[in-house]
């Protein structure tokens, strides 16, 4: 009795680059390494050596960060937990505004004359740093968290709304169509096909920026918009490097849990 033949399946070759595709990664790449190089001089790079060049006044003030001072700390902790907040409800606004604008911004589920608005609106608010917005808030409404609650607000919605646009234009047409099938309005389709498949995908990116808000609402502070920011800005200039150190520490362990907390959350959601 003959054994059966072994058909053997033919190994693919190995992918290759056509040559249009090697040379755009070479002009791609070069140019980045070109743009590097040319900008040695203008980001003063030369001069990296200064790091090691004061090492007495370096030492000195490492050995201040080295030993916090905690006599203040639960003054801290409290302007931390309002950094915090401010965070949270400048995330929170500008999820209720980037919503609208991302679906308004979906080339797949908006017309061209509704999407390019949309999306030069999006571009504006992300383009203006936090800064300048809290500082136009600061003139607007006068010292405290409320300018900086506003100016994550904006800016925050300018980045989720291209995020969740992006989300919406990769979702799979198959449920928009069914529920397109049964006859319902277009709001219906939003409502019972969109979101769904993009909700998780959105809260992830909400999450996502809120760890990224907490860190710039301590920025804030330092133009009076709340916060642990202008404590920490006072602590600077006053050279009280010990308590600058137990600033940083609340910040960092703050930060931390607060990624902690995002992560677990993510992980029940994706």
């Amino acid at each position: 009795m003959t054994a059966p033949a072994v058909t053997t399946t033919p190994v693919p070759a190995a992918p290759t680059k056509s040559l249009g595709a090697w040379t755009l990664d070479i002009l791609i790449w070069g140019g980045v390494a070109v743009v590097l190089l040319y900008s040695v001089k203008a980001v003063d790079l030369g001069n990296i050596t200064r790091l090691f060049s004061n090492n007495e006044h370096t030492g000195q003030f490492a050995g201040e960060l080295l030993k916090p001072d905690f006599a203040d700390w639960k003054m801290y902790v409290a302007k931390m937990w309002e950094t915090v907040q401010i965070a949270l409800w400048g995330t929170f606004l500008a999820i209720f505004a980037a919503i609208p604008l991302g679906l308004a911004a979906a080339r797949n589920i908006a017309p061209t004359w509704v999407v390019t608005p949309v999306r030069w609106v999006m571009n504006l608010l992300r383009s203006i740093p936090d800064l300048v917005i809290g500082l136009l808030f600061v003139v607007a409404v006068g010292l405290g968290p409320l300018p900086g609650v506003l100016a994550i607000a904006l800016n925050t919605a300018g980045v989720l709304a291209k995020l969740f646009s992006e989300a919406v234009e990769s979702i799979d047409k198959g449920p928009v169509e069914g529920v397109r099938a049964t006859g319902a309005a277009p709001l219906n389709e939003i409502v019972w096909g969109v979101i769904p498949q993009v909700a998780p995908l959105w809260t992830s990116f909400a999450l996502y920026r809120f760890e990224s808000n907490s860190r710039s609402a301590t920025v804030l502070g330092l133009i009076g918009a709340g916060g642990i920011g202008q404590v920490l800005f006072d602590a600077m200039n006053a050279y009280a490097y010990r308590e600058v150190s137990c600033i940083v520490i609340i910040i960092v362990v703050a930060v931390t849990l607060i990624d902690m907390l995002s992560q677990a959350m993510r992980k029940r959601l994706l």
